[in-house]
């Protein structure tokens, strides 16, 4: 059955060719919408449109290129019409070890993560102020809510998004666009395939069910599973050892890397 809330919608997806966001595409149309996919490997694009016959376009990208993701959601928006919701979902890591501390992996992942998101909200904004409606949701990670050793660089990132859509969700209120921002926690993609410990681990169908679902009910904040994501956020509230310790338990034992 179609979900009344995305019914018609006009979706751009980036970070589609694998993982979460290719498992969202078969449950967008679904539920109604039409949806635009980018990624940089044209290849799986194309394989993923197949299987939905003019309901799914592709629009190839690389979203650390500024000028390319500008081109891209011109390309959506003169498809479409306009634009409903931009699921920024483009996403990565690096490894890291402080025994040989360097920049390098902070800004490979802050180039991908934070503003590879931000050069596609800076693309689409004009549209959707123009609209006066739209929806920006933007896929960050439950390792957001708390430092966790292992995750330096890639949780530094994510934290940094889903402050900075957090802060502009009050800003862009004037213009009835909502900001949505989606942590899950451990989800089996070719990202987390080389981590040790994920408790409470989930396939990305089942992911992608629950981030079109709080996509389509507009929720500021989509996170689960929330037997792990609940204890994260209350763990925020403890002394620090007390904290680092329960963290312990809970962050992968190796760095997730591309």
């Amino acid at each position: 059955m179609k979900d009344p809330g995305l019914a018609g919608a006009r979706v751009w997806l980036t970070g589609a060719s694998s993982g979460i966001g290719e498992a969202m595409v078969p449950v967008l149309v679904d539920a109604g919408a039409r949806v635009a996919i980018s990624a940089r490997r044209t290849e799986p694009l194309d394989a993923l449109a197949a299987t939905h016959p003019n309901r799914v376009v592709v629009v190839p990208c690389d979203v650390t290129d500024r000028a390319a993701v500008a081109a891209a959601a011109r390309a959506v928006i003169a498809e479409f019409g306009g634009l409903d919701l931009a699921i920024l979902n483009a996403g990565g890591s690096a490894p890291f070890s402080a025994a040989q501390f360097s920049t390098t992996p902070f800004t490979q992942v802050f180039g991908l993560n934070y503003f590879g998101v931000l050069h596609a909200v800076e693309a689409v904004l004009p549209t959707m102020q123009a609209q006066r409606s739209g929806h920006l949701a933007v896929i960050s990670s439950a390792s957001a809510y708390n430092p966790m050793a292992s995750l330096t660089a890639y949780g530094a990132s994510k934290a940094a998004i889903s402050y900075t859509m957090d802060a502009l969700r009050d800003e862009l209120a004037p213009w009835h666009i909502d900001v949505s921002v989606v942590c899950p926690g451990f989800i089996r993609t070719p990202l987390t395939a080389r981590n040790g410990r994920m408790p409470f681990l989930l396939e990305p169908d089942e992911a992608a069910r629950r981030i079109v679902e709080g996509l389509a009910a507009r929720r500021p904040e989509v996170h689960f599973p929330r037997r792990l994501t609940w204890p994260l956020k209350l763990v925020r509230r403890l002394p620090g050892p007390w904290r680092r310790a329960l963290l312990r338990r809970v962050a992968p034992r190796r760095t997730m890397l591309d």
